[in-house]
């Protein structure tokens, strides 16, 4: 390092020079995540064409090297010159950041990409790209090499032919990314919640990756029910209270908010989607709050208008207990949305949230006057889960005044760490008192607590809050996990209609005890089958602090190979194979032990494999699709049989191994 500090040690770096050096700035991450949000970024522009009204189809591709095509029959991108740059429109759009036809609000009234960084950054980080725009009765053509023109101008060429739309066309450099193998599950998915929030709008996927045909590899997108439909697919697993969906659409000057609402009987969480100009705000924002508030309002009008519930305020619904069991999509269209950076997770825009309260208030007084049964559908459930949640108050209460110790007591058979920093703790839950003793011996007690869990702990998909809160184990997890950070489990009276705390992960952390919530079940299916049973109750009742990322599953060892006075140890099947195939000869001398439990094995060899943060590794759980995870642990751990029947009929040939 110089001390030497002047004018010429400033770096400028030209046009999308600064993509290729800071990725991450631009897509988040050179992993699969940024891989993927390539993808989305031309699509997004595809869309915004659809949201204007001038495309309806939108094709994806991608091809066995990775390479992605993404087409539509849009107006197709300006291929006149610009002004300024004295270049076609398209190559300014496709070599300039912050260049696009979205800040005016002329191009386009309404979009998602409002940063204008999208397809150049697409462009900066593609190996090559190659764009063709049917316009005007003109076809243009240009290629580009990692951001940089082949030509300076495209070639230019007549068309007879009145058809419009943009074809894009590139391959992620290798040099960038981590992987170049898109995750083609997640991109479905994400092109597919595209389409719900898109009436009319028809989205065909090609998978030419991983199938031959066109007939395997196509997968088409398009739901004349939108949102209802959207709504209808996450509740296709769950007994809905009421059919269809409550569906609204309201507009006021450049504001637009579409709605759809459905209740069902047998799930007690809510699973609530919303969006902003087609952009997931997975942290919600000022168009939820305004939702959650005119709901709460409205119902609790209703209720009392027809004495439904007494007039008092201590009587009245609160948003907990209209939330359990609720399904809804939230989508809005704004002109000027303020997103948390570039990855637009969370809708900042202070006066959407009066939009939508106000609009919702309208919409939903107008549907349930005109439909009173479902609006007493709505009201006997909440009032059933607010009995529920008295109950279980009163419940806690009574058990807190019958104990001489505090309501705070640790569970007896939690056996704590003596560090006080919850950042540097963390809890184990294990199976079994067996398991359990092992790990309190083979542990470091400085930072390492344990809790041992009796048996199989409660399905809570299947249980309402007093069953889950009586039951002993989980009451124990709460208390030693810290009860304040597990807001859905609350019993506290909540205000009708109060402004709810902000969750975010350093909230969530600073209400827990340990920064680590480490599952340790044994490696065999029974293990298994617990691991499943927690990461439900989880999922249902904590997920914010799964979403805070404290979280982890150990990965206790399956097998101990002996060989002398040394051993090796392997975690699956595979590894024993490829472990064995090491030894060579030797494997004829060695000794093999598989692990029934985690009780088997010695405290030393529970530290060495498991426990030692410089020896272990652990997984930490993270919801990367709320709605996928969602189906799976519905179909996989909720009442109906049918759907688990038919997935385990479906899935059986691909199982990897069983224990019986």
């Amino acid at each position: 390092m110089t001390k030497d500090y002047g004018a010429d040690h400033i770096k400028v770096l030209e046009g999308l020079e600064a993509v290729r050096k800071r990725p991450g700035m631009y897509i988040g991450t050179t992993g699969i995540n940024g891989l993927n949000h390539l993808v989305y970024e031309v699509v997004d522009n595809s869309v915004d064409e659809a949201m204007a009204g001038y495309c309806n189809e939108i094709d994806i591709i991608i091809d066995k090297d990775n390479i992605v095509t993404v087409k539509d029959n849009g107006r197709g991108i300006p291929i006149d010159n610009h002004k300024e740059k004295n270049l076609p429109a398209v190559e300014v759009v496709l070599t300039t950041l912050h260049a696009g036809g979205k800040f005016e609000g002329e191009g386009y009234k309404v979009s998602g990409g409002l940063h204008g960084v999208g397809v150049s950054v697409v462009n900066a980080l593609a190996e090559w790209l190659e764009v063709t725009v049917n316009r005007d009765e003109k076809n243009y053509v240009q290629k580009y090499f990692r951001g940089t023109p082949k030509e300076l101008i495209g070639t230019f060429s007549d068309v007879n032919e009145n058809s419009t739309g943009t074809i894009i066309k590139f391959k992620p450099d290798a040099d960038i990314f981590d992987t170049v193998e898109f995750g083609v599950d997640t991109i479905a998915h994400r092109l597919k919640e595209l389409a719900y929030l898109n009436r009319g709008l028809t989205i065909n996927f090609y998978n030419f990756r991983d199938f031959e045909t066109e007939d395997d590899a196509k997968q088409s997108f398009g739901f004349e029910g939108g949102i209802s439909s959207y709504v209808e697919d996450l509740n296709q697993n769950k007994e809905a209270l009421f059919t269809p969906p409550i569906y609204l659409k309201k507009s006021r000057e450049l504001y637009e908010v579409e709605v759809a609402v459905q209740y069902v009987s047998d799930h007690y969480d809510e699973q609530i989607a919303s969006f902003a100009n087609n952009i997931r705000t997975r942290e919600g924002g000022t168009h939820l709050s305004g939702f959650r508030t005119a709901l709460t309002r409205v119902i609790n009008s209703f209720a009392k208008k027809y004495d439904l519930i007494k007039k008092d305020k201590s009587s009245a619904l609160t948003g907990q207990d209209l939330r359990e069991g609720l399904t809804a999509v939230i989508s809005v269209k704004l002109q000027n949305p303020q997103f948390e950076g570039q990855t637009k997770t969370k809708l900042g825009n202070s006066e959407i949230k009066g939009v939508v309260d106000s609009l919702l208030d309208e919409g939903l007084t107008d549907y349930i006057e005109t439909n009173p049964k479902v609006a007493k559908l709505i009201i006997t459930k909440a009032l059933q889960a607010q009995r529920v949640r008295e109950a279980a108050r009163k419940a806690q209460d009574l058990a807190r005044r019958k104990s001489s110790l505090e309501s705070t007591t640790l569970p007896g058979k939690l056996a704590d760490c003596t560090e006080k920093d919850p950042a540097k703790c963390e809890v184990f839950l294990v199976e079994g008192d067996s398991a359990g003793g092992s790990a309190k011996q083979g542990r470091d007690r400085n930072f390492q607590a344990i809790l041992p869990l009796r048996g199989k702990v409660l399905n809570v998909e299947k249980s309402r809050l007093d069953k889950i809160l009586a039951n002993e184990e989980i009451r124990s997890l709460i208390t030693a996990v810290g009860p304040e950070a597990l807001k859905s489990l609350s019993t506290e009276k909540q205000n009708t209609e109060e402004e709810e705390e902000e969750i975010t992960a350093e909230s969530v952390l600073s209400k827990l005890r340990y920064h680590k919530i480490v599952i340790m079940t044994d490696a065999d299916v029974d293990g298994a089958h617990i691991r499943t049973l927690l990461l439900t109750f989880f999922f249902r009742y904590a997920r914010e602090l799964v979403e805070a990322g404290a979280l982890y599953i150990a990965q206790p060892p399956l097998y101990l190979i002996r060989q002398g006075k040394g051993g090796i140890y392997a975690y699956n099947d595979k590894e024993l194979d490829e472990k064995l195939k090491e030894l060579g000869k030797d494997k004829e001398k060695v000794n093999i032990q598989r692990y029934k439990g985690l009780g088997e094995m010695n405290p030393d060899q529970l530290w060495d494999t498991t426990l030692n943060p410089e020896k272990r590794t652990m997984l930490q759980v993270n919801i990367h699709d709320a709605e996928v995870a969602d189906e799976i642990f519905s179909l996989l751990m909720g009442s109906k049989v049918d759907p688990r029947k038919e997935f385990i009929e479906k899935y059986a040939s691909t199982v990897r191994w069983i224990d019986v």
